[in-house]
């Protein structure tokens, strides 16, 4: 009975620790493929969409990326809680994946513009790198890379949070694609 007594909370904490691990790895997994996504949409709308010189549209394009980055987030199965998604950066990549020209979108519930008739739950926030301004050309060093980021504060699913305190763990994620070239 001693014995038991001083096993007992061991194995509850580790069985709520490894499940609380596994709900970490859900909601990661959901993350990358919601940044692989973005970045997937961003590579193929190099340079506004259309070939150069042309941006025609291109105003269009982030918004078609931020949108594929919440398709995937708000996906049936997903657990991702949208309201947790502080902020996605859309950006050119550097050599090392460092961000260079940061495309800020901000939560806001429904306020961003719509695309294909859904109403965006980000809006934009700041603008440095347009997407008319992206080298997707094989001249002048090749073309650029674009790199998707989110930003997600994960909420404790079990009572594992007492003893890690705190009311979640802030994740991030990223992917970086080269942009689809043209020539």
């Amino acid at each position: 009975m001693v014995e038991m007594a001083l096993i007992l909370p061991l194995l509850v904490a580790i069985v709520i620790g490894t499940l609380e691990f596994g709900f970490v790895f859900d909601h990661h997994l959901t993350l990358e493929y919601a940044t692989r996504e973005g970045a997937r949409s961003g590579a193929a709308l190099a340079n506004g969409g259309v070939g150069a010189p042309s941006c025609a549209g291109a105003s269009d394009v982030d918004p078609k990326i931020i949108a594929a980055v919440q398709r995937v987030l708000t996906s049936p199965g997903s657990p991702i809680i949208l309201d947790n998604v502080s902020e996605i950066h859309i950006y050119n990549s550097g050599d090392d994946g460092e961000e260079l020209d940061v495309n800020v979108w901000r939560h806001s519930a429904g306020m961003g513009p719509v695309v294909d008739g859904v109403p965006l739950n980000f809006i934009e926030y700041s603008v440095a790198w347009p997407a008319c301004g992206r080298n997707n050309t094989s001249a002048n060093g090749g073309p650029q890379s674009i790199g998707v980021s989110l930003t997600y504060t994960y909420a404790w699913q079990t009572p594992i949070s007492f003893l890690l305190g705190g009311t979640g763990l802030t994740m991030t994620d990223r992917t970086v694609m080269q942009l689809n070239p043209t020539n």
